[in-house]
């Protein structure tokens, strides 16, 4: 698994990247249509010649028609940069943008941003107050006639499941309202690619989850292609096809959000994506089967990608670091292996559980929370895990 894109060129071949985007080939996908979304090695940097500082470092990714990607990280990481460059807000330095084969920003090429066919939903909507509803998902639609803007209105409002509200004001409407009618706006004039930069952020944590599953329903439903940022995982796995992990400008790994999760590519996606703890160990190939060994028993690694990562992690002596997520931890009281609670957090359906070993590393488990244990006691618990993540243990923190 490459820890960084491009796939199509090598991070020590930058030149080539540049080139390779031009060509008519790489604009294409392996089935023949066009990348909607194509950014290939994109630089951008600010600031004076003497004191420039770089806020994307060849960030590179696609999406196909009708995917939702999303670029995931902490503040600084450049994901709302890259969302601005595709926007036409920002100028990059290097590299370029296609939208649907077409170059669209480059050093050499810029196209203005009202006509690069990009909808954007904005951190604070950015609706009218003293437009109605109607008047704000219209608003890009003047050029229509009246029938027309009309019925493309009303389309939209019911396509984000505010039929009949187009009479009412911005301030009359709960957050989540105004969130999906800016995201009406946003779709009425039919725009090549939607960016949505942080849009759950203004609205309660109750409210997030729900609402980003109900927003994936209406992009797919509009057969849309859209690119979200935010840093919150759990927005970005319940929306998005495939997710690029930022970190100083680039993307760490662009994957799905299962192999995120279940296969990070770097240390640094795995201890920003999910909770988990990282534990020593040695690697065995004994009879043609793999495993690994640590302090709590042997884990045995049956896929093969597992089994080539664990390889290639290990140093001479065969040491690793190993990836244990609360999931991969059961409670089990018939088990011999035992750990002491020190920590716990009520999370309704479980609890979330610290456990020291007799080494003293800690590891996480989720349990249901009908197992209510004191903090001191030690419990049974056992290895469940499909995927045995490794890495070079000179990479620890």
């Amino acid at each position: 698994m490459s820890a960084r894109l491009p796939s199509a060129a090598p991070d020590c071949a930058f030149e080539r990247a540049v080139a390779d985007c031009t060509s008519d080939d790489a604009r294409y996908a392996p089935d023949g249509r066009p990348w909607a979304l194509q950014v290939e090695a994109l630089c951008v940097s600010f600031g004076s010649a003497r004191a420039r500082v770089t806020a994307l470092d060849r960030l590179t990714f696609r999406l196909r028609a009708g995917e939702i990607g999303c670029l995931l990280g902490a503040s600084g990481c450049g994901k709302t940069t890259a969302l601005r460059a595709i926007a036409g807000f920002v100028r990059p330095d290097e590299g370029c943008v296609h939208i649907d084969a077409q170059c669209i920003a480059s050093p050499q090429k810029w196209t203005e941003p009202e006509r690069r066919g990009v909808g954007v939903v904005f951190q604070d909507y950015a609706l009218f107050p003293h437009l109605d509803v109607a008047a704000n998902v219209g608003f890009g639609l003047r050029r229509r006639s009246p029938t027309e803007r009309e019925r493309r209105v009303r389309e939209m409002l019911e396509l984000v499941g505010l039929p009949g509200s187009g009479s009412r004001y911005p301030h009359e409407l709960s957050g989540g309202q105004q969130q999906r009618v800016a995201l009406a706006r946003a779709l009425a004039p039919a725009p090549s690619i939607l960016l949505l930069d942080e849009p759950f952020s203004n609205l309660d944590p109750d409210l997030r989850e729900r609402l980003a599953l109900d927003l994936r329903d209406i992009l797919k439903r509009a057969g849309t292609t859209a690119l979200l940022v935010t840093h919150d995982q759990y927005e970005a796995f319940a929306l998005a096809d495939h997710v690029g992990v930022m970190q100083a400008g680039h993307i760490e790994q662009w994957d799905t959000p299962y192999r995120l999760y279940h296969q990070p590519a770097t240390r640094e996606v795995a201890d920003f994506v999910g909770l988990g703890a990282f534990l020593p160990g040695i690697v065995e190939h004994r009879d043609g089967q793999s495993r690994v060994h640590i302090e709590l028993g042997a884990l045995p690694i049956r896929a093969r990608t597992d089994q080539a990562i664990a390889g290639a992690a290990a140093n001479a002596r065969g040491e690793v670091l190993v990836l244990l997520r609360p999931d991969d931890v059961v409670h089990d009281d018939a088990s011999p292996l035992r750990a002491e609670v020190v920590r716990k957090a009520f999370r309704g359906a479980q609890f979330l559980y610290t456990l020291r070993l007799p080494s003293g590393a800690t590891l996480l488990a989720l349990v249901p929370s009908h197992h209510d244990h004191a903090i001191g006691e030690h419990i049974g618990i056992r290895f469940d895990a499909d995927h045995v993540v490794t890495f070079d243990r000179a990479m620890a923190h």
